[in-house]
């Protein structure tokens, strides 16, 4: 046998190096609230350069946000939720829908919605976000590369621009 037919069998994948939403994927914030609403509750993790920036929107000093706003668990920290609804703090109530009061300086795991690692890993996955979210698979379509950049933006705070955000707020 040549060396020419030596193929490893290889997964498509693998075979293509692509991702299954390489075509992108469509995504408007619906305004809703639902990505920052419970019944359950969850960690909104927050790291100390947006400590900052949301203390400094709200007029507050890092220590009293970090009093009234944000707990501590394990060595991260994270905004603390609405005790019955497990709601985040955060999430007002405006003329019938929701907003979020720190929505300028809100954290990178906010901004990253719905592009996060657990719905991108099958269609099943993102379709199963989508019962949770109206604003999947309507709107603007962000491609594969604009997804993976968005993925990436830890530091939004040097690249605002780099967000999930199709909202007019």
């Amino acid at each position: 046998m040549s060396n020419d037919l030596h193929l490893k069998e290889l997964t498509v994948g693998e075979r293509t190096n692509t991702k299954w939403y390489a075509a992108g994927l469509h995504f408007e914030c619906a305004e809703c609230g639902g990505c920052c609403s419970g019944p359950g509750e969850g960690y909104i993790w927050v790291v100390r350069t947006e400590i900052e920036l949301i203390a400094k929107h709200l007029k507050l000093t890092p220590e009293e946000l970090r009093r009234q706003y944000l707990r501590r668990v394990g060595l991260r920290t994270s905004i603390i939720e609405h005790s019955i609804t497990k709601d985040c703090i955060f999430l007002r109530q405006v003329a019938g829908g929701k907003q979020c009061a720190i929505y300028p300086v809100r954290p990178n795991q906010c901004r990253t919605w719905p592009f996060w690692a657990e719905n991108l890993s099958s269609p099943h996955a993102w379709n199963t976000a989508a019962l949770r979210c109206s604003g999947i698979n309507r709107g603007r379509r962000y491609s594969a590369e604009e997804i993976e950049r968005i993925k990436r933006n830890n530091r939004w705070w040097e690249n605002p621009h780099d967000s999930a955000d199709s909202s007019t707020r």
